[in-house]
C-alpha cells in the first residue's frame, strides 16, 4: 500500500513538475507568438504521450497487485478449507469412538 501512495505522489509531482518547467521556459524564452504556440502544442503533445505512458505503467502494476492480491486469497481459501476439512475428519472419528464406547458400555 506504502508503495502505491509513493507511486502516486511520484506521478504527481512528474506532471506538476513537467508543467512548472513548461510554463517556466515558455514565458523566460525570446520567441515570436507563433513559435511560442508551436512550442506550447509540442509540449502538449510531449506530456500527453508522457502521462499515457505512466497511466499504461501504473494500470500494469494495478493488474499485477490484483492478480497477486487474488492468487494469495485463493490460497489462503484453499488452506482454510483443507483445515476445515480435516476437523471434520478429525470429528467424525471423536464422534464414531464414543458412539462404540457408549454401545460397549450399553451391552
Amino acid at each position: 500500500m506504502s508503495e502505491q501512495k509513493n507511486f502516486g505522489a511520484f506521478v504527481m509531482g512528474f506532471v506538476i513538475g513537467s508543467l512548472s518547467g513548461a510554463i517556466a521556459s515558455l514565458l523566460l524564452a525570446p520567441q515570436s507568438g507563433e513559435e511560442t504556440r508551436q512550442i506550447i502544442k509540442d509540449r502538449a503533445i510531449e506530456l500527453k504521450d508522457k502521462s499515457q505512458e505512466t497511466f499504461e505503467e501504473t494500470k500494469k502494476k494495478a493488474e499485477e497487485a490484483y492478480k497477486e492480491i487474488l492468487s494469495k486469497g485463493m490460497k489462503k481459501g484453499e488452506e482454510a478449507l483443507d483445515a476445515v476439512e480435516e476437523e471434520v475428519k478429525t470429528t467424525k472419528k471423536k464422534v464414531k469412538k464414543a458412539s462404540e464406547e457408549l454401545e460397549e458400555e450399553n451391552d
